[in-house]
């Protein structure tokens, strides 16, 4: 693949956030000494300089298709980049601490953009059977029926309701049995029609009979 060099060394040093930097010791490809390079990860291009202040990378690793992997090495803290295929080269590095081993390796192997389909395409599952279970919402909760209206302090119940009312309500609890109704006295003969006072005579003169009755009962010995 060719690259142009202008425009990697424009990305490698640009100001944009790196997913990764730090010194490694990476391993000659022909003699097995180690040199100490400073290293910066931008995506899926891992650049190594002489020194954080060097204008251009040194060299550039592109890490597509790429395994990372712990290995055996003199070096501490020691793994490898591996490609794929009989003639692909072997990138032996080594970090300067635990914490940044495992920082470098966890970088490393998210940084190809098959990680990144497989990340995708996960998550695509995963919202596909979210939709797929999730149940309708349920619905709001039904507000309590209208109260009735109140007459002195008492609620009236009526047979009718507002279609409005009752629609926006929903069912409520069944208005009580309306009260009978008095019905009007059977006449009871010619005291019914008779006026006020004729009334208040014939009621008093037994009313009186009684009193005159008892008062003669406790005037006996």
């Amino acid at each position: 693949m060719k690259l142009n060099e202008r425009s990697l060394a424009f990305y490698a040093t640009c100001d944009a956030p790196v997913d990764n930097a730090g010194f490694l010791h990476k391993k000659g490809g022909r003699h097995a000494a180690y040199h100490r390079r400073w290293f910066v990860l931008r995506g899926n291009m891992l650049f190594y300089f002489e020194e954080p202040a060097s204008r251009e990378p040194v060299g550039v690793i592109i890490l597509e298709g790429c395994t990372v992997e712990l290995v055996d090495a003199a070096e501490e803290f020691a793994f490898a980049v591996r490609f794929a295929g009989a003639r692909a080269r072997t990138y032996v590095l080594a970090a300067e601490s635990q914490a940044a081993l495992e920082r470098w390796v966890k970088a490393l192997s998210r940084a190809s953009f098959d990680y990144l389909r497989l990340v995708v395409r996960e998550l695509e599952r995963q919202l596909a059977a979210v939709r797929a279970g999730a149940s309708p919402p349920p619905p709001p909760p039904r507000r309590p029926g209208a109260l009735p209206p109140k007459e002195n302090g008492c609620a009236v119940w009526s047979a009718e309701v507002p279609a409005a009312a009752a629609s926006a309500a929903g069912p409520g609890p069944e208005p009580p049995p309306p009260p009978p109704r008095r019905r009007a006295s059977a006449p009871h003969g010619a005291l019914d029609a008779a006026p006020f006072a004729r009334l208040h005579e014939s009621y008093g003169q037994e009313i009186r009979a009684l009193r005159h009755q008892w008062l003669s009962s406790r005037a006996q010995p």
